[in-house]
């Protein structure tokens, strides 16, 4: 029994699962899903998010529909490889907040045999790429794709569309400040806030 034990914990093997998509399309609400799971198989798990992001809690990753789990909040993905020792699973997320080392700090920990579960947003206001998304999307072993539902028409969106003005990249706001939007729909708001601008 001895001997097998030994052998499970040194073929562990780690990975990178990253849920991707708008705001409002259950992003953390599947990460925190997954990690339960996790819990309740009695894995060792460890959350962090990006200190920046209080909307909810200092310090509990919380959904939009007010689902929670404990996590730590921490200033840079440098901090997640110093307080990641002796876990099974990592949880990250906001994982657009953090800054571009995220990626290399991700692949670290699959190396070292841990499953590591990150939600972000993929786009940003804009709808260009956000932040280390774009790298973690690459180096993943597993891509979940989520979308919410446009607000104007009622079809699948992938777009975060800013409804105040400004072009500061990161706004933290809720239904007040975003909205869900389908491209045909998102594409007609630029518009508008293109010609607001003028």
């Amino acid at each position: 029994m001895h001997f097998l034990e030994n052998s499970v914990s040194t073929n562990r093997k780690g990975w990178i699962e990253v849920i991707a998509g708008s705001m409002f399309s259950g992003k953390t609400e599947e990460l925190i899903r997954r990690l339960k799971r996790a819990k309740f198989a009695k894995q060792r798990v460890e959350i962090f998010k990006p200190l920046v992001d209080t909307r909810y809690s200092e310090h509990d990753v919380v959904s939009h529909d007010s689902n929670a789990i404990r996590s730590t909040p921490v200033s840079s993905s440098g901090n997640i490889l110093l307080m990641s020792s002796d876990v099974d699973v990592i949880g990250i997320d906001e994982a657009q907040f953090f800054d571009n080392n995220l990626a290399e700090v991700c692949n670290a920990l699959a190396d070292q045999g841990i499953r590591v579960i990150v939600a972000g947003l993929d786009m940003d206001f804009r709808g260009k790429p956000f932040g280390p998304m774009p790298a973690l999307l690459a180096c993943a072993e597993y891509v979940t794709k989520v979308h919410a539902i446009c607000v104007k028409c009622g079809n699948l969106a992938q777009y975060s569309h800013r409804k105040s003005a400004g072009e500061k990249l990161v706004v933290l706001g809720e239904t007040d400040i975003y909205e869900p939007l389908c491209r045909s729909c998102f594409l007609d708001a630029r518009k508008a806030d293109t010609a607001k601008d003028k």
